[in-house]
């Protein structure tokens, strides 16, 4: 069956209805894809940036990344609460929950575990720390499956820690990503994070060059 949920009309109603400034934990896995994402909300909600993506490698890019977080976090303003928390690097838990989907098409299996990893991490975080809502920046990317993301997500919501339904690739989301990177002088990668997505992507550059 199609999904054809409209999350981001949803997330709409979602902050339409709200009477007060809800807390967010809000995974992002870059800066570039955060920064359109955190200029839509901020607005909205008090907002904790959460990086946790152990998925990266290698661990030079993943610090690269983390430090451009940091630095467009630095870098904008907000007149409500916009703060980070740096989750420990564990690529050995990721390479762990993939083991057997190695060889997985990008957009399969394999990255559906990686979603559910990074979002189950995120809402008990919120959980933990007493939160109105949890989400995620992945749904900004076309290469994401945003339909799993929202399943995901409102799988692990309870009455009182709200998963944020939301297709941030909508509204030129992803357009305006790159815009703001630009402003910004933001690093982009050109591969998801995983090893198996840089592999992935080389061959795709290698096919173009012989075209």
């Amino acid at each position: 069956m199609v999904n054809d949920v409209n999350y981001d009309k949803e997330m709409q109603k979602i902050i339409s209805s709200l009477d007060k400034v809800p807390k967010l934990m809000l995974h992002t896995c870059c800066a570039p894809c955060s920064s359109a994402v955190i200029e839509r909300l901020k607005e909205y909600f008090d907002i904790t940036v959460l990086y946790y993506n152990p998925n990266i490698e290698p661990i030079e890019e993943y610090e690269k990344r983390k430090n451009e977080q940091k630095k467009f976090l630095n870098a904008i303003s907000s007149d409500n609460v916009l703060n980070m928390i740096d989750a420990d690097y564990d690529n050995e838990h990721y390479k762990a929950i993939v083991e057997g989907h190695e060889n997985d098409v990008e957009r399969g299996p394999r990255c559906r575990i990686c979603y559910e990893d990074r979002i189950r991490y995120t809402f008990l975080k919120a959980q933990e720390l007493g939160y109105d809502y949890f989400g995620t920046t992945l749904s900004v990317s076309p290469h994401k499956v945003s339909s799993w993301i929202n399943e995901i997500g409102l799988s692990f919501e309870t009455d009182e820690v709200k998963f944020l339904v939301a297709d941030f690739k909508k509204q030129n989301g992803y357009k305006r990503s790159i815009e703001l990177s630009s402003k910004y002088d933001l690093y982009r990668q050109d591969y998801c994070g995983c090893v198996y997505s840089k592999k992935a992507r080389e061959l795709e550059k290698e096919k173009t060059r012989k075209k």
